[in-house]
């Protein structure tokens, strides 16, 4: 027998905002959706949470399928829930950030995406529904985050220079750090450790490359070490 539910229950969907870093600037990738509502217009990947999934993989699932983005650093940002952020239906989003490095990742637009690219965080098209709140609230928790985790590490190489490393903290903070007392108290937490090469192909001095060690900030976490910098 069916069971009836005595209160009327909200949809529930996933939003995804995707966040990566190039040599100039940090980037957000946007979807533009094939399907009303807002047919045309730029939107984060997302959609709507099968009976049979989590919200995380829910999430995983649109991000393949709208982007053709998959193994990515995923974690939860907030619910949102406001009663006329959808014009279909009452609606209630589970959020989330993702990290991925530009290099390792093609977006190639599928399902109900026509088109799927990257836009400067600070130079893209209007969103639509609250899509713009959402991408607020994640780039601010970017920014927080990286002042105690090493989650800057997922939008590097995986060999990559302290210039790198110094230019994407000074991208997503937006400040000058300096040089010198950056690399000393980067390089004093024992994280970031040489691997014996240089950079290749550049017409510039070749520098040293680097690699972050997961294994040992894994340890030192349980201890309650905080990556500062």
């Amino acid at each position: 027998m069916a069971f009836e539910y005595e209160y009327p229950r909200a949809a529930l969907t996933v939003d995804c905002v995707v966040f990566g870093i190039d040599e100039g600037d940090l980037k957000l990738m946007l979807i533009q959706r094939k399907l009303p509502p807002f047919k045309g217009k730029w939107a984060l990947a997302g959609g709507f949470v099968r009976v049979d999934e989590t919200t995380e993989n829910a999430a995983l699932r649109e991000l393949e399928e709208e982007t053709g983005l998959k193994n990515v650093f995923l974690e939860q940002l907030y619910t949102f829930s406001a009663i006329d952020r959808d014009p279909r239906e009452r609606v209630v989003s589970v959020a989330y950030y993702a990290l991925v490095r530009l290099s390792d990742h093609e977006v190639s637009a599928a399902s109900d995406a026509q088109d799927a690219a990257w836009f400067e965080i600070d130079e893209h098209p209007k969103l639509a529904f609250d899509h713009q709140g959402i991408v607020d609230l994640a780039h601010e928790r970017l920014k927080n985050t990286l002042r105690y985790r090493p989650i800057g590490f997922e939008l590097l190489p995986e060999r990559f220079t302290l210039s790198q490393l110094q230019h994407l903290y000074e991208v997503i903070l937006d400040t000058t750090l300096d040089k010198r007392n950056f690399r000393r108290r980067v390089l004093k937490t024992g994280l970031v450790i040489e691997t014996g090469e240089v950079q290749k192909d550049v017409a510039h001095r070749a520098a040293q490359l680097f690699s972050f060690d997961k294994e040992l900030y894994q340890k030192l976490k349980k201890e309650g070490f905080n990556f500062e910098v």
